[in-house]
């Protein structure tokens, strides 16, 4: 039902995968207009001690959302061969992702969380998000046991042929997070017409 979509490396457009559907169906897209920046990757210099060109940034292993009841591992998220973004697997619906292209959750940057509203096996991990209210949190951990707790300022529902790409992907000075996932109605092949995202700060 998707344009043929490739890389970012080759500046084509890019589809940003949020879930699959309640039904028994395909997976569902959001598409859109170009593809997310890369991610900043951190540099070293090459005189400095040995200490800190080993020290990364920790990846994000788990995702808690208290207002909601939403408790998640984070699975990492890439791209597929034809140029779309990863979503964890059907059967693995309660998981939620972390896209690996974007910023750590807790670096400067925005960070992507993408997880599953419905599949066909049932009710995933990102069921209840439309529930979220401003100024909620959101506690990501990453794998040396660090939290870093965001407030969500605000939530958005958009069509799948218009998703703001710039504004969820796009450069900022802010340690920003994204939650996204389906929603809307179905259309006549039984995929959700729209996105919705959770926008949220570090505090």
């Amino acid at each position: 039902m998707s344009p043929a979509h490739h890389t970012p490396r080759r500046s084509a457009a890019l589809t940003t995968l949020a879930c699959l559907t309640l039904a028994l169906v395909t997976g569902c897209t959001s598409h859109a207009a170009e593809p997310p920046p890369p991610a900043r990757s951190p540099t070293h210099s090459p005189t400095a001690p040995a200490s800190r060109r080993a020290e990364q940034p920790a990846v994000p292993t788990q995702v808690a959302i208290p207002s909601i009841g939403v408790t998640s591992s984070l699975m990492p998220l890439g791209l597929n061969a034809d140029g779309t973004v990863e979503v964890p697997p059907a059967e693995k619906g309660m998981t939620a992702g972390w896209y690996t292209g974007g910023a750590i959750p807790g670096e400067r940057g925005a960070a992507v969380l993408i997880g599953h509203n419905d599949t066909r096996f049932g009710r995933a991990v990102f069921h209840d998000l439309k529930k979220i209210g401003k100024g909620a949190d959101v506690v990501v951990r990453n794998e040396r046991g660090q939290t870093t707790h965001f407030t969500v300022t605000g939530t958005e529902s958009v069509s799948k042929k218009a998703f703001p790409t710039k504004k969820v992907y796009g450069t900022t000075d802010d340690r920003a997070l994204r939650l996204i996932t389906c929603d809307g109605a179905f259309d006549a092949q039984g995929h959700p017409v729209d996105n919705l995202i959770v926008y949220a700060t570090a505090r």
